[in-house]
């Protein structure tokens, strides 16, 4: 599997990156058997980039990442995780936690502060048993954003210079956020949630452009879009962004599927490889939590789009005029 290089760092990622959240029981419990089993096929596909946090779970996303690298050489692999949330123990009394189908035996304190960071990755290493991470993300700042920037960003950056993590970045959704901390600091990376698909073309505007001029690498996540792009024909109770499909995006996202059944393409194949044509695009990170959703996956990023599909797209004004695609 390609991989492609973070920034100026020595960092290196497979194109294909396999997302953690969904091995922390995201709105469905995962077992260890079953996350263990799709953890060791995405190895045999040729993954190498592993992305997870301690929001998964509250740790079990971490946790079972652990154990699959430690067992791998290290040079082989590329792990990375977040902050911004410190753990902390508690009676779970019965309760589950949040979205995720875990027992609450946490709760999660926000936390950009410089020792917050600190404790967050020392926890982090010490869940994951391993002894450094290689990508380290300001993880969900949008409401605690200037703390964030304020705070979070010189503590990653102290950590990087140590050497205890290659590159640094944050994960969010908000392009507008992301653009600031790209053009205010020297971050490496970003992850981007859900902003840059088939289906919204917003970091167009201001974030992709903002990342070509600065040379920091993008990670597209979400591109199904929380559901509504994972499926070759989509379904009337598909989500889209964690949320039911308005009548209006499900109709687009059914003019996409046809498109593309017309090119003999899968619409998860086509929303994959959408995001890699843009020149800060280093790669894709697709949750997965099972064998099937692995090979499902690995299968989609393998296939072949002709050019003529994404012709055809911009020709039916499914495509933003400025997104770059094959011609």
């Amino acid at each position: 599997m390609k991989r492609n290089r973070l920034a100026g760092t020595d960092v290196h990622v497979t194109e294909l990156g396999f997302g953690g959240g969904p091995l922390g029981g995201l709105f469905e419990a995962v077992d260890d058997d079953t996350a263990a089993q799709a953890l060791e096929a995405a190895w045999d596909s040729g993954i190498r980039y592993f992305d997870t946090s301690p929001h998964y779970g509250i740790g079990q996303s971490e946790r079972r990442v652990g154990a699959l690298l430690r067992g791998r050489p290290r040079e082989a692999w590329t792990l990375s995780t977040k902050v911004g949330r410190v753990l902390v123990p508690q009676d779970p009394g019965g309760r589950t936690d949040e979205a995720f189908e875990v027992p609450a035996t946490h709760r999660r304190v926000w936390d950009f502060t410089r020792d917050g960071v600190l404790r967050s990755v020392e926890d982090s290493l010490t869940r994951m048993g391993v002894d450094r991470i290689d990508v380290l993300y300001l993880h969900d700042a949008e409401e605690h954003f200037e703390e964030a920037l304020r705070d979070g960003y010189p503590a990653l950056a102290e950590l990087r210079a140590q050497g205890t993590v290659g590159a640094v970045g944050a994960g969010m959704y908000h392009t507008g956020k992301l653009t600031r901390l790209v053009e205010e600091t020297d971050v490496d990376v970003v992850m981007l949630s859900g902003r840059y698909t088939l289906l919204d073309h917003s970091a167009l505007d201001d974030l992709l452009p903002a990342c070509a001029a600065r040379g920091v690498s993008v990670l597209a996540a979400s591109v199904f879009n929380s559901g509504l792009l994972a499926t070759p024909h989509p379904s009337a109770a598909a989500t889209y962004d964690y949320a039911p499909a308005a009548p209006r995006t499900l109709e687009r996202a059914r003019r996409l599927a046809a498109v593309c059944e017309a090119h003999g393409v899968a619409l998860p194949a086509a929303a994959m490889e959408f995001p890699l044509h843009h020149p800060a695009v280093a790669g894709v990170v697709v949750g997965m939590r099972s064998v099937d959703e692995v090979r499902r996956n690995t299968e989609a990023y393998g296939t072949t789009v002709p050019a003529g599909l994404w012709a055809d797209l911009r020709g039916e004004g499914l495509l933003d005029a400025r997104a770059p695609v094959p011609a």
